[in-house]
């Protein structure tokens, strides 16, 4: 291992017992962070994205779209799968493990003896702030971290705010009920700012509109403002139709599945309002963006022999989105389910669809201390077919590690099988990992609890 090397270990190390603070909620620490810094928050033009699916992949496309457009474009996302440099990228080009370096010693010693304890999203969101000011970009597409209206990321005053679908999860810090998680994602919507919101539900789409209204900001509603509709999609991509200001037709988004024409349509939406406030984007970036998007995570292949699919789907609605895209994509093939979840998940909730569409299952879980060992995850799936509110599939087993569920799979894989791993983006970062031969996520966070 080369000095450098052996540097952003130790960096990444560092940022990673800054967890030790927990999830504090809250914009103060980062507004304090921000004066220290000089604000780079304020350097540069924003998009800011809500929402509990689909924050991601809208994030990518419409940084996709605008850096097509000629804009040096930072997008800010979360979380990783391998590496920590996924989290802040510019032009789609990840931060340099040097520059991780840099930016946190700058940061580390600019706050030292102010009396802050930062949390390590509120420090990693200043190292993406601080970076692309440093790097001059003319645009930032910002994801929340959680929730939205005490998300560190809430310190910007974007051009256009997004609220993507809206369901229970992290219930723990947003509340238990739709209503509650809705009011702390509507706190990105700013006065006079205008807001779009992918969300299907309608007491959703009524609590958003309310809010808006009440601070003189205008909604756009996908269904009812803009819409889309699916041509076809294969493994690779969707192809689909776009109605708003302008219509689209056979546009493609190099990312599949059905429920990625809603965050493609979100996109493309976002582009309308920049262009009524005065931006130019043109038609050429928003067909070429979408086309070349690259995300990871997503439904993405990760080996071809055997075929290996790995997607992130953490909570039931993902689960149900995943669920319905694989049975239309692979009605031939029989799935080989992998699936490690968080303990603090709704896991029957994630398992019932998932269930559904696998001829075995292999439960594990990842390297993490919060991940639900195989054996609550084996006694509540049982439950579900015990009860009739889940049908059996063929096999249920555990495995205590993600490595020994992949060796499994891959040992039982036959030619018309599938191995999708799925339930958390630990668990699919671990295959990553696993995969690669290369030290991610779970291999540094391990490395921080010696």
């Amino acid at each position: 291992m080369t000095c450098s090397s052996e540097k952003y270990n130790k960096t990444v190390r560092y940022l990673y017992r800054l967890q030790k603070h927990g999830i504090k909620l809250g914009l103060a620490n980062t507004l304090k962070i921000m004066s220290i810094l000089g604000n780079p928050h304020q350097s540069f033009h924003s998009v800011h994205v809500a929402g509990t699916n689909g924050k991601g992949s809208t994030s990518a496309a419409i940084a996709s779209i605008l850096k097509e457009n000629g804009f040096r474009v930072g997008l800010f996302t979360s979380p990783h799968l391998v590496s920590f440099t996924e989290r802040i990228r510019i032009n789609n080009i990840r931060i340099e493990e040097s520059e991780v370096i840099e930016t946190a010693s700058y940061i580390h010693d600019a706050i030292k003896g102010k009396d802050l304890t930062p949390t390590f999203f509120e420090f990693v969101t200043a190292m993406a702030f601080y970076y692309f000011t440093r790097k001059k970009v003319d645009w930032a597409v910002v994801e929340t971290g959680m929730g939205g209206r005490l998300d560190a990321t809430n310190v910007i005053q974007p051009h256009v705010s997004i609220i993507t679908n809206i369901g229970l999860d992290h219930a723990e810090f947003l509340g238990n009920t739709l209503s509650a998680i809705t009011s702390e994602k509507a706190g990105i919507i700013k006065p006079g700012i205008p807001v779009i919101t992918s969300s299907g539900l309608p007491d959703v789409v009524d609590q958003l509109s309310d809010t808006a209204k009440s601070l003189g900001s205008a909604i756009h509603v996908y269904g009812r403002d803009f819409s889309g509709s699916l041509l076809g999609m294969d493994t690779g991509q969707i192809i689909f139709d776009y109605a708003g200001h302008k219509n689209y037709n056979n546009l493609s988004m190099s990312l599949t599945g059905k429920y990625q024409l809603f965050n493609a349509c979100t996109a493309i939406r976002a582009c309308e309002v920049l262009r009524e406030k005065g931006i130019s984007i043109s038609d050429t970036s928003i067909e070429k963006g979408l086309a070349g998007i690259k995300l990871e995570g997503r439904l993405e292949w990760v080996s071809k022999s055997p075929p290996i699919l790995i997607d992130g789907a953490h909570n039931p609605d993902a689960a149900r989105s995943l669920a319905d895209s694989i049975s239309e994509l692979f009605p031939d093939n029989k799935i080989i389910l992998i699936a490690g979840i968080m303990d603090d998940k709704d896991i029957q909730g994630i398992l019932s669809p998932l269930f559904g569409i696998a001829e075995s299952v292999i439960l594990t879980r990842p390297g993490y201390e919060r991940a639900a060992s195989p054996e609550k995850l084996r006694e509540l799936a049982l439950c579900m077919q015990k009860t009739g509110s889940q049908p059996a599939a063929a096999s249920v087993t555990i495995s205590q590690t993600v490595s020994e569920a992949l060796e499994l799979a891959k040992k039982n894989c036959r030619e018309d099988n599938i191995i999708l791993v799925t339930g958390s983006f630990y668990t699919t970062g671990e295959v990553k990992e696993i995969l690669s031969g290369a030290p991610g996520v779970l291999t540094q966070l391990r490395e921080t609890m010696k």
